[in-house]
């Protein structure tokens, strides 16, 4: 008898039939478990079996037709057999695995790294600095572009067109990852310390084939902290919209991460990117305005000397506490007539989202040293990036008062995360939450600490 002649295709990556779905999900539970496959899937190898068709029985030299495939070998996703120890997973995730940058980097570029850089070396250079507005505008050049999703294809700069592609793209990383090792790069964060440029992961590594995902944080959309503008990569392209925290499903197993290559970006909870600088135009505000331009208004008079005009809030919907907040603030200017109308112009929006000019009150924002050695010398003064002699007497005083256990140095006349968390902590300390308490000093804080 004549044995039978198998001819052998490549489904579609995408095919949805049980038995494509069914393997999709067997390869992923594959992976080792250092790349994030299920404990119990660890040793077990794929082995291909040739079956006859019903009732052919094979026989002679028939029992070498059938071979297992050696254990040691994997084809990665170029096609090439490598060990399975390799620092490229050959068996990739739904969401793409990881590797090297895909096709020849660009004029100027680094090459694509032969492996992935250990913790060590994350830990003394390898990683790429970069600043959060750079993060951002990284991901808005995908969402310019409508970048397509897939989990096969790559964009034009080498990376890898999925969620977790989209994240090593933002972060300028030197190689495409996936949701389970873009911790690697970054360090775990709370959610209330969230700052545009961070991500939120969600890992399943019991299934990475079932919720895996990772975004984008782009800033709050509001004052309650509820819901956030997310930058992601899903289908059917790279979009940015405002997301529930965390997500929309399997919320609560959500991670927030910091990525460990920011520079002169912030941490803290100061002015967001460049993205919500600019102006947003007259019509934003005034009788009936109702958006997230006029709470962020409310919240920059807040931290101004504003909050005594505020029952409760500032929310979305315009009204008479925001107008005599923001007329204060443009009296505190030395404006009058209809330059102290109570409608913010081009000019109020610049000093309240740079920190200059003065607080309502009269104290100085960023324009220069106070005559008064104790006034608020604005807010201005502690934002990333200054340098000043008003961020070392804080910090002084911070410790006087016993506020001062993350500094590991100093403290110095530069602004760094230690100033805001041991800000943040004193704060907190008389009872104040949320926008209250985001780690930068405004005239009450300053009052209270020097008391």
């Amino acid at each position: 008898m004549s044995v039978p002649v198998f001819e052998e295709f490549e489904p579609a990556a995408d095919c949805g039939c049980p038995g494509c779905a069914r393997q999709r999900r067997d390869l992923a539970l594959g992976l080792p478990v250092r790349a994030g496959g299920h404990p119990a899937a660890h040793g077990a190898r794929r082995a291909l079996v040739l079956v006859t068709a019903a009732g052919v029985v094979l026989g002679g030299g028939g029992t070498g037709v059938a071979a297992s495939v050696d254990t040691a070998d994997f084809t990665d996703s170029a096609g090439s057999a490598g060990p399975v120890d390799t620092p490229w997973p050959g068996p990739e995730t739904p969401q793409g695995g990881r590797g090297p940058l895909h096709g020849a980097p660009g004029p100027g570029a680094d090459p694509a790294p032969d492996t992935v850089p250990t913790t060590s070396q994350i830990a003394t250079g390898t990683l790429r600095e970069t600043t959060r507005a750079e993060i951002i505008n990284r991901a808005k050049q995908w969402v310019s572009a409508q970048v397509p999703y897939s989990m096969e294809k790559y964009w034009s700069d080498g990376y890898r067109q999925d969620c977790s592609g989209y994240i090593s793209m933002a972060w300028n990383l030197r190689s495409n990852e996936w949701t389970g090792s873009l911790d690697r790069f970054a360090e775990r964060i709370d959610r209330t310390e969230l700052q545009p440029g961070d991500i939120l992961l969600f890992h399943n590594p019991a299934n990475p084939t079932r919720g895996s995902h990772v975004t984008i944080f782009g800033g709050w959309t509001d004052y309650t902290h509820t819901s956030y503008t997310a930058y992601e990569q899903t289908k059917p392209r790279t979009r940015k919209q405002a997301t529930p925290m965390a997500y929309w499903e399997n919320s609560d197993r959500y991670v927030a991460y910091r990525y460990k290559g920011v520079v002169s970006g912030g941490t803290g909870g100061g002015a967001q990117p460049t993205e919500t600088a600019p102006y947003p135009g007259a019509g934003k505000f005034g009788p009936g305005a109702n958006n997230a331009d006029v709470t962020r208004l409310g919240q920059l008079l807040v931290e101004r000397g504003g909050k005594k005009f505020y029952s409760k809030g500032p929310g979305p919907r315009w009204g008479e506490a925001d107008r005599r907040a923001t007329q204060a603030f443009q009296l505190a200017q030395g404006w009058k007539g209809k330059e102290a109308d109570g409608l913010p112009g081009p000019q109020t929006w610049k000093l309240l989202v740079t920190g200059g000019g003065k607080d309502i009150g009269g104290s100085s924002g960023s324009g220069g040293p106070s005559t008064n050695a104790t006034g608020f010398p604005g807010r201005g003064s502690f934002r990333p990036g200054q340098s000043n002699a008003y961020v070392e007497k804080l910090g002084k005083q911070l410790v006087k008062r016993g506020f001062g256990k993350h500094y590991l140095s100093g403290p110095g006349p530069r602004w760094t995360e230690a100033d805001r968390r041991n800000v943040e902590a004193f704060q907190r300390a008389q009872g104040w939450r949320g926008a209250a308490a985001d780690g930068y000093p405004g005239p009450e804080t300053w009052r209270r600490l020097f008391r």
